[in-house]
């Protein structure tokens, strides 16, 4: 039988997730705002080839914020989309997944290679807490004018400063400075950018 680890906390599950604390997150009342999220992301999809205004309107709708001039090629797959913004100018390729449990931001003029994967959920390495389903998350935090190759993994709880390059199929496990190349697994800074 599993342990009650919230017996004494009178928190729902979203409340405690939404304060970046352990949850539950099979639970109904999160499950609400996933499929809200699944069907505006859906709806984004369709209408990005028909109506590029109606599609922005969506979108402006899933996220918490995009600035002005974003370009974000569908399929997009999002948690809740309620918890990313994005700033101006920036350009995503297709099938970003972006699992925003917590706050995800995207600075201005980013420029995000396809595949791409910012996840902020955690899980317990303890095995027993992990049966039980508990999960909290840890925010992503992208600088402006930062550039993500194709296939790049950001993982929780990671900044990465202004400028900086992420090399194509890099996994960042902790945060990157401004004005760095990194590449890797984990990935690691290897030389600054150079400015021109």
């Amino acid at each position: 039988m599993p342990t009650d680890h919230f017996a004494d906390d009178p928190r729902t599950n979203l409340e405690r997730m939404l304060a970046g604390d352990l949850y539950i997150a099979d639970d109904p009342e999160i499950g609400v705002r996933q499929q809200r999220a699944m069907r505006l992301a859906a709806r984004y999809q369709e209408l990005y080839l028909e109506d590029r205004a109606k599609a922005g309107t969506v979108l402006d709708e899933l996220f918490a914020g995009v600035g002005e001039g974003v370009d974000l090629r569908p399929p997009l797959y999002v948690d809740y989309g309620s918890n990313i913004t994005v700033g101006a100018r920036t350009f995503v390729n297709y099938h970003l997944t972006a699992l925003d449990v917590a706050a995800i931001t995207i600075g201005e003029d980013c420029q995000i290679g396809p595949n791409v994967q910012l996840l902020t959920p955690t899980h317990p390495v303890e095995p027993g807490p992990r049966r039980d389903k508990l999960e909290a998350a840890l925010p992503i935090t992208i600088g402006d004018n930062v550039w993500l190759g194709g296939g790049v993994i950001v993982c929780p709880g990671v900044t990465i400063g202004d400028n900086s390059v992420i090399g194509a199929g890099a996994v960042v496990t902790k945060d990157v400075p401004a004005g760095v190349v990194a590449v890797g697994n984990p990935a690691r800074p290897v030389r600054p950018v150079r400015t021109l």
